[in-house]
């Protein structure tokens, strides 16, 4: 029944009554507490309720089968042999049969043996349920019961007592008539389930009936071969449905005791719920409900919510970080969930959030087949490069080509043009705002593939939808502002393996001030801009659970491009980022990052010949310097009162171990026609993930014109 999970978390049937109708118990025996001086003295685990409704005159056991039932329910744990499955539960036990009949036993006669009368039994279940016994083992069958018993099994199921009932040892297709009130709701009141018999692999017994016209009220056990002692604490194997009954009447004793605020027909419903399929799939006329699993019962089932929020939380995924945050690393993050069943548990989510892997640049750079168009009419210049995908024609980001300088910045916008003479515009489809302002100033730089500018790109994966760009000239000064609109691309929050992989696409508005001044040959810029996460932060994730955050991002960057003379230029940028992130769904905290990026480079034209240029650049793309979500969690649930009883200050580590580190050489020349390059990279800690190996790599393209 794999019980392992539910002793570990404490779950031990203390403090929960149950009744056992059968043929009484070994007083004698130490598997129920010392009872010598008494039921209900001392460490006595038999209830001083407990009583003879049979006529017997004592609740002693005479034919063993009382007793080894009673065994596989509750016997001791003392860590020899074997143990019962609720081992600190109290036993209100009933002695119910035929004065007399036990001692008739005959292995050569089935008819003999202990016998048990109705009424006997009726009574006994009236003295569990007024004892507030909250399940009744009754490994007992025949025929169908009697009106009176009917009667006592109405009342005790309308007082919320569980009865657990054998299907019976006959191999038919259908359970016991015994067990007759399970399928009527009137009677049942849902409380009643059918013990079938499993083997040790889950295979019906070839003794047990089957589920057939119960089978929605039917659970097994394994009841083959079960270690228990006789009145005479002989141990023998006993099989039969009579030892799977007890061992599901322990297991809504471990689930009464572990989760109080579950109601009578919650833990049915969750037994149910919890076993393993066998048999067809779904509930059947063998298995039908399956087999018992207490594992599956002591852990969460159906949606859950962290404590005292309506915040969903997940047991797989509640987050997936961007580049920026590469290897971030949490020492713990533990917090109380609710069920579906209201049932509180303590997790750990550090295992739940999801690094972003580190993408292959060089393949996103060159791979795809594409056509670019390029138009210029007076001051008007008209650039769109087609690629041609499975969803149909998208318009995607330029690629620098090899020309000089003031062609490059051409080809990389949409629309350029000017408005008088000092207004320029830019337009772009898949462009950055902070690269339309960039290059309306006249920033040129050598053309690389993998080492970019952390000041005109996010850092992270994301699709410039529509951006629109000004720079107006005031005297040596220029002043530019933008507005970009566009979507971070992010891998899915789900928790099924085959949508782990899908992207979704979250919005984000960016807008961007830059103020530029040329003094010679030195052009310096200084850009300020505001980026708006509706849902995510700075391209991660969030789930409900860790407040399911957007963020408020500014970013100061400044960038310099000297001209050195004899072809050689020199440039650098410096981004720094403050992000502020907030919180929604009932968690309670906040969020404050930092981050920055930098790139060096210099290039020379004139190399080997006229035209051509070769560069060098060095860069670190945007990583988290420090900083994290600080959350305010549940600790602690108090099933009493419905209500978080203790809360703990928690971090999310956004900041990385790794520090990615990007050198790349570039060359470009014309040749026969055309423009030819060449570039090698090496990244270090890529996705800034200090164990994952150096991406190295290297490019030759040729592009015409035609």
């Amino acid at each position: 029944m794999n019980a392992l999970v539910a002793y570990q978390d404490g779950a031990t049937g203390s403090g929960i009554r149950i009744g056992i109708i059968d043929s009484g118990i070994d007083l004698q025996s130490e598997e129920f507490g010392d009872c010598s001086r008494g039921t209900g003295t001392g460490s006595c685990r038999i209830s001083s309720i407990s009583a003879d409704v049979g006529g017997n005159g004592t609740i002693d056991d005479e034919g063993g089968h009382g007793t080894a039932v009673a065994f596989a329910l509750a016997g001791r744990r003392n860590g020899a042999g074997t143990h019962g499955v609720a081992f600190d539960s109290q036993l209100v036990v009933l002695r119910a049969d035929s004065p007399g009949s036990c001692a008739t036993y005959d292995p050569d006669d089935e008819d003999s043996g202990c016998s048990f009368d109705d009424r006997d039994i009726a009574q006994g279940l009236d003295i569990a349920t007024n004892a507030g016994a909250r399940v009744v083992n009754i490994s007992l069958g025949g025929n169908a019961p009697s009106s009176a018993l009917i009667d006592a099994v109405t009342r005790a199921t309308a007082a919320g007592v569980i009865i657990v009932m054998s299907a019976g040892n006959d191999g038919e297709a259908n359970p016991d008539p015994f067990t007759a009130p399970a399928t009527n709701a009137a009677q049942s009141h849902g409380l009643i389930i059918i013990a079938g018999s499993v083997d040790g692999n889950d295979q019906i017994s070839g003794f047990s009936n089957r589920a057939g016209t119960g089978q929605n009220f039917y659970l097994t056990a394994v009841g083959e071969r079960v270690r228990a002692p006789d009145q005479e604490n002989t141990p023998f194997l006993w099989s039969g449905t009579s030892f799977s009954a007890p061992q599901i009447s322990g297991a809504v004793a471990l689930l009464a005791q572990a989760f109080p605020n579950m109601t009578p027909g919650e833990i049915v419903q969750l037994l149910f719920t919890t076993a393993r399929d066998a048999g067809d799939p779904g509930i059947d006329a063998i298995y039908g409900r399956g087999v018992l699993d207490l594992t599956r019962a002591f852990q969460p089932v159906g949606q859950t919510f962290v404590a005292g929020t309506q915040a969903v939380a997940s047991n797989r995924v509640n987050a997936t970080l961007s580049a920026p945050m590469g290897d971030a690393r949490q020492s713990g993050l533990g917090m109380v969930v609710l069920d579906g069943f209201d049932r509180a548990f303590a997790m750990d989510f550090a295992n739940t959030i999801r690094r972003a892997a580190p993408g292959k640049r060089l393949t996103g750079a060159i791979a795809g087949r594409q056509r670019s168009y390029a138009l210029g009419i007076g001051d008007i210049g008209v650039a769109v490069r087609i690629a041609p995908g499975r969803e149909g024609v998208r318009i995607d980001r330029l690629a620098i080509g090899s020309d000089d300088a003031e062609r490059a910045r051409l080809l990389a916008a949409s629309v350029t043009g000017r408005l008088g003479s000092d207004l320029q515009y830019a337009l772009g489809a898949s462009e950055s705002g902070g690269a339309l302002t960039a290059r309306l100033a006249g920033r040129a730089e050598p053309a690389f593939l993998i080492a970019g500018d952390p000041a005109t790109g996010s850092g992270f994966e994301s699709d410039s939808g529509t951006a629109v760009a000004l720079r107006h000239r005031i005297g040596s000064w220029g002043l530019s502002v933008a507005a970009e609109y566009g979507d971070v691309r992010t891998r899915a929050l789900a928790t099924e393996p085959d949508l782990l992989r899908r992207r979704e696409r979250l919005a984000y508005d960016r807008m961007t001030v830059a103020l530029d001044r040329r003094f010679g040959g030195l052009r310096i810029g200084v850009t300020g801009s505001r980026l708006h996460e509706e849902d995510s932060v700075l391209g991660a994730r969030f789930g409900g659970a860790l407040g399911a955050a957007g963020a408020d991002s500014w970013f100061l960057d400044l960038a310099a491009r000297q001209s050195l003379g004899d072809g050689f230029t020199f440039g650098a940028s410096w981004r720094q980022g403050w992000t502020q992130a907030r919180l929604r769904g009932g968690i309670i905290g906040s969020g404050a990052i930092r981050t920055d990026g930098f790139a060096a480079d210099i290039g020379k034209r004139g190399v080997f010949g006229r035209g051509d240029q070769l560069g060098l650049r060095v860069s670190q793309p945007l990583r988290v310097r420090d900083g994290g979500l600080d959350l305010t969690l549940p600790a602690g649930w108090d099933y009493a009162s419905e209500s978080v009883n203790a809360w703990s200050h928690q971090r999310v580590n956004l900041a990385p171990e790794g520090r990615e580190i990007d050198v790349e050489a570039s060359y470009s020349a014309r040749f026969f026609g055309g423009d030819w390059g060449a570039n090698l990279f090496w990244r270090r800690d890529p996705g800034n993930i200090a164990a994952m190996p150096d991406d190295v790599g290297g490019a030759v393209r040729f592009n015409i014109s035609f």
